[in-house]
């Protein structure tokens, strides 16, 4: 039965079960027991995710470098203008989630938060000098230690060195890129028993606080999405374009965002795109490849969501947020929403990445990760609707055949 239920499904079905037992069990003499259990339920589960997202990064990142072709670029100045307003629409985006998340700011109740009250970097000078020594941590330690910034420099490099690498390397990198996918994949199916315990030993230690801050931080990334949507995506059209941008981006939302909503995959939507691409009067030689690479690199869903639950883990442990790490924010959100593992879910074992800017406990990052697998239900389908009918949209704007 397990197997004919969608994940999202699942998840719902959890939470519900779980809400329904921590309130049948809560003043009871199982109160105990339940709550022994669950919480080794969820805690193996958070340490699950705790191990495979430093190896994610450090794989994905070398692999989308070293893959990367700069000589199909330079042949074609309308898929240049479709990367950057690529590029242009995720910073956007990361800067739409800032500010939503400082606007209306939540907490959300995390165990061991005490341990992540550590003396927090005062003015520039700190925190560039804490981000050097970060950096030039040695690969192997930073691996072990889950230091996101050292990681995300070596893959970077690494990846540039191999760029030049014979094509068997290049394959072998590939395979391994896949191979950790399909491992946070499995990861991923688990995340219902997962999600069971920590939700069900949550409400029995914190009561519905919990549930009202998952609501609340859900509500912060649909409305961040929705506003990309309907004004962020259509400014960024109107100022390349100078035309009225919302019958193009209706028809996208139209005949792409909501088919890609209800199958939650920027990739399985690639045909779709395509036809309507094809449907629009784009240059096929532009269209061909900025679609599938869209589906990769292209996630405004993925930097919102990053965003918005490293701020939740901010605004948890207490952190003051001063501008230059904001800056840094968004630029992580961005690189890490690149990186992002095409999987639903993908992007949130990337969110330690961005917390670690803040010197947030990786125990406390990592149970940000799982709240955002509670509320993945409604959060996937929708940041997949945006960025997968994004694609279109900007392919479109920077094609001078439609803009005629």
């Amino acid at each position: 039965m397990a197997r004919r239920l969608g994940l999202g499904t699942q998840i719902f079905i959890v939470i519900l079960f779980g809400i329904l037992l921590a309130f049948l069990t809560k003043n009871t003499v199982a109160h105990d027991t339940v709550l022994a259990i669950t919480q080794l339920l969820g805690k193996l589960f958070v340490e699950i995710l705790k191990a495979i997202a430093p190896v994610l990064v450090f794989i994905l990142i070398i692999s989308a470098i070293a893959q990367h072709q700069t000589s199909t670029l330079s042949k074609s100045h309308g898929l240049k203008s479709v990367l950057i307003l690529y590029a242009i629409g995720m910073l956007m985006a990361a800067i739409i989630a800032v500010s939503i998340s400082f606007l209306f700011p939540v907490t959300i109740p995390l165990q061991g938060i005490e341990a992540a009250n550590r003396p927090t970097p005062n003015g520039l000078g700190e925190v560039l000098s804490n981000l050097l020594f970060k950096i030039a941590s040695n690969p192997i330690k930073a691996l072990s230690d889950s230091n996101y910034l050292s990681i995300l420099v070596w893959a970077t490099v690494l990846g540039l060195a191999l760029k030049k690498s014979p094509e068997p390397v290049k394959q072998l990198l590939n395979s391994l890129s896949s191979a950790i996918s399909a491992i946070v994949q499995w990861v991923i199916r688990l995340s219902p028993i997962g999600i069971f315990g920590l939700i069900t030993s949550t409400i029995l230690t914190t009561g519905l606080q919990a549930l009202n801050a998952y609501l609340h931080v859900l509500l912060l990334i649909v409305v961040a999405m929705a506003f990309m949507a309907f004004l962020g995506n259509p400014l960024i059209v109107f100022l390349k374009t100078k035309r009225n941008p919302y019958p193009l981006v209706f028809t996208c939302l139209k005949e792409s965002g909501i088919i890609a909503f209800f199958i939650r995959s920027s990739v399985a939507n690639i045909p779709v795109n395509l036809n309507l691409s094809k449907k629009l009067g784009l240059k096929e030689e532009v269209y061909s490849v900025s679609i599938p690479l869209g589906a990769t690199i292209n996630m405004e869903g993925a930097a919102i969501t990053i965003t918005i639950l490293t701020l939740a883990a901010v605004h948890s442990v207490g952190i003051p947020v001063d501008f230059f790490s904001t800056l840094l924010l968004v630029l992580l959100a961005v690189i890490g929403a690149i990186g992002a593992s095409g999987v639903p879910g993908g992007a949130l074992p990337l969110v330690p990445m961005a917390a670690s800017l803040f010197n947030i406990e990786h125990d406390v990052a990592m149970q940000m990760v799982a709240v955002g697998l509670s509320i993945m239900v409604v959060q996937d389908p929708c940041g997949t609707a945006l960025n997968s009918s994004t694609d279109v949209v900007f392919t479109a704007a920077a094609d001078p055949k439609y803009n005629r």
